[in-house]
């Protein structure tokens, strides 16, 4: 047998939902890997004869891409129930500033290994992460096998990392050079907010990720007060003063775009800025609802996002995906808003395209990387199915996710970890609680 028809896994026996735009999906589907990319996707008879070197029996459930979340604060685990039910300008500068002061490196890290393994046990094998510390955020998710999109926040007051705010610029180069060559890691430039950088801050950021060609992320309209604070400063919606200053460009993430007028939809069109939908954190800190459908309708590219676990209070994307179907069409009292399958885009090829990422991955197709799960749908909530993609957002749980490749290995099987100590983890985000509540935060 030839060398080219070695492969490293053969993942067969199940239901293939692609995204590939070509079929809702394949009844007896194969997918087979070689190094870190899919050489054959579809039906199982249409597979050349490969000999693999892991066979991977899926067990009649569905094989899919894994999924992307587009918007989070991994380490924020660590704070997860800290301050609930709070407006979010009283969560933020009351609680979480405090409580993030005293974060270190170490802290950061065993946070950011608990998200990772709480994104791969619900499904998600790629993130976009916004914090401090981030260079062991991006550690944590290497040592994981996860691909992530990472960048540290920067802000117009000192940080807890990096210091005083050109100290910030200055670290985000060195994780812009350390991770370069990265195959999992990539860089962002992250200022936190229009509230938070003043328009030096935020030119000086597009001015990074031009010259890196790395993308650009910021919390953008997520309230009424941070829209209310951008006019009366700079007389303009948090969208148009980034158009104003020439911050709006294909390469800008804007995360949440909840509190949007009739003038800034053509705006994000016009420059192809790209959204991060949080549905769940947006419904708990009484943020507002995001004009998807209507997003969606002007052609912006949404993805979906969980935001952090402070706010959220979960990673799990497969109950986001069931929060936002829900939420718009109750907004709009019209069920047939933000169907099943659009749901699944924006989790998937949508959140890809948001991350910069479409060429790479988002859907299972011959060339893209190998980052694929399988839900195992032998479960009582499970049956009978009519329609799988209907099912993975009204139904599928991310405790139904049994298996993940990344990059094409194998990181989780019949729901064991294959890279992390989960228990050991957990062990040590407990610890942390426990000198979080000896500080003596207001909880």
């Amino acid at each position: 047998m030839s060398d080219n028809k070695i492969i490293d896994i053969l993942i067969s026996n199940g239901i293939l939902v692609s995204m590939d735009k070509t079929t809702p999906y394949i009844k007896d589907g194969a997918v087979a890997v070689k190094k870190d990319k899919i050489v054959f996707a579809g039906d199982k008879k249409d597979m050349p004869v490969y000999k693999p070197i892991t066979t991977i029996d899926a067990k009649g459930g569905i094989i899919m891409p894994g999924l992307v979340n587009t918007h989070t604060h991994a380490p924020m685990t660590c704070f997860r129930g800290l301050a609930d039910d709070l407006p979010l300008m009283t969560w933020l500068n009351d609680y979480i500033f405090p409580a993030e002061a005293n974060l270190n490196p170490d802290m950061v890290y065993k946070g950011s290994l608990l998200a990772c393994a709480e994104m791969i046990m619900s499904g998600t094998t790629c993130f976009c992460d916004m914090y401090i510390f981030e260079d062991f955020v991006a550690k944590a998710a290497k040592t994981a096998g996860m691909r992530a999109l990472v960048g540290e926040g920067l802000f117009d007051f000192d940080s807890p990392n990096y210091g005083p705010l050109e100290k910030g610029f200055d670290y985000t180069k060195m994780l812009a050079e350390k991770w370069e060559q990265d195959d999992l890691i990539s860089i962002a430039v992250m200022p936190h907010s229009p509230y938070l950088c003043a328009p030096p801050l935020l030119k000086k950021a597009l001015l990074i990720s031009e010259k890196y060609s790395l993308p650009l992320v910021i919390h953008l309209s997520e309230t009424k007060k941070e829209v209310s604070i951008i006019k009366n400063n700079y007389g303009a919606t948090p969208v148009k003063h980034l158009a104003n200053i020439g911050a709006l460009s294909p390469s800008l993430v804007a995360c949440h775009a909840v509190v949007l007028t009739e003038e800034d939809i053509p705006l994000l069109k016009k420059h192809n800025v790209k959204v991060s939908h949080n549905p769940q954190s947006n419904m708990k800190l009484a943020s507002g609802i995001a004009p998807v459908p209507k997003l969606m309708k002007n052609g912006i590219c949404v993805g979906l996002g969980t935001d952090g676990c402070a706010s959220n209070n979960d990673l799990d994307m497969f109950s986001e995906m069931d929060s936002a179907a829900k939420l718009h069409k109750v907004k709009e009292l019209d069920p047939t808003v933000l169907d099943a399958l659009t749901v699944l885009k924006m989790a998937t090829v949508n959140g890809a395209s948001v991350l910069g990422m479409k060429d790479k991955i988002g859907s299972i197709e011959t060339g893209k990387k190998a980052d694929i799960i399988i839900v195992d749908i032998n479960k009582p909530h499970l049956t009978p199915m009519y329609a799988p993609c209907s099912h993975l957002v009204y139904s599928v749980t991310g405790g139904d996710v049994t298996t993940s490749v990344i990059n094409g290995k194998l990181i989780m099987e019949n729901r064991k970890l294959l890279t992390l100590d989960i228990e050991k983890i957990m062990a040590d985000v407990r610890d942390i609680a426990k000198k979080i509540k000896y500080k003596r935060y207001k909880i």
